[in-house]
């Protein structure tokens, strides 16, 4: 059983989100919370394995929300619920650690394989929403400097730089093995170095960089 916290400032888009998610037997709603502050003192108290996030909120954002709650519950991860619109705060919630983010008008059932797929250490990048996302970031971004791989990615070998790609994709582990026909404790390992390599935090700060640096086609 999968437990959860929603987050949305609108009454009936949480509502009736935690109704439809309650009927799934492997899901249960724990809670639901109308901005990221209430969210983070929520999740605290109530400490589920997923918080589905609104980014556009009052008081707290999904953003900052994000940011509470990662840096002080690292058993819990969150879930962006977005509209396209968000897309120039997606990233900067998934460098705060969310685990990916999913349109709010996707069917039921693409919302609760999300939530299976970050269970289970994967991240969810829709693939062609994620690559308008990134042609819209290159758009704003004006210097060469800001679009230029970082040295660091010439430490790296060849299968850490398949890894990446992977990350970038959203694939977890598991998936990462099959498609490299590789062992899950190998992935792990590439993963710990590549992360190590590129001096960033995690496997999602991981993911982010082979997206912006187009190590990850889409």
């Amino acid at each position: 059983m999968i437990r959860i916290l929603i987050v949305d400032d609108q009454e009936l888009m949480r509502d009736g989100l935690a109704t439809i998610l309650n009927l799934k037997a492997e899901i249960d709603v724990v809670g639901v919370a109308s901005n990221g502050k209430e969210a983070f003192e929520k999740a605290t108290r109530l400490r589920p394995d997923i918080v589905l996030m609104d980014i556009r909120m009052p008081i707290a954002n999904g953003v900052e929300g994000t940011k509470l709650i990662t840096s002080s519950l690292p058993e819990t991860k969150v879930l962006m619920l977005t509209t396209f619109n968000d897309s120039a705060f997606i990233f900067e919630a998934l460098e705060e650690g969310a685990s990916g983010y999913l349109l709010k008008d996707m069917p039921t059932d693409a919302i609760v394989q999300a939530i299976m797929t970050v269970q289970s250490g994967g991240m969810v990048l829709p693939r062609e929403l994620t690559a308008e996302i990134v042609k819209e970031m290159r758009k704003n971004q004006v210097t060469d400097h800001e679009t230029k791989v970082p040295k660091l990615i010439n430490d790296l070998t060849e299968r850490e730089l398949e890894v990446l790609n992977k990350l970038g994709l959203g694939l977890n582990n598991k998936e990462i093995a099959t498609e490299l026909f590789i062992t899950e404790g190998t992935v792990k390992n590439h993963v710990s170095n590549l992360i190590s390599k590129l001096e960033l935090r995690d496997r999602t700060q991981a993911a982010i960089f082979a997206v912006r640096y187009h190590i990850s086609t889409f």
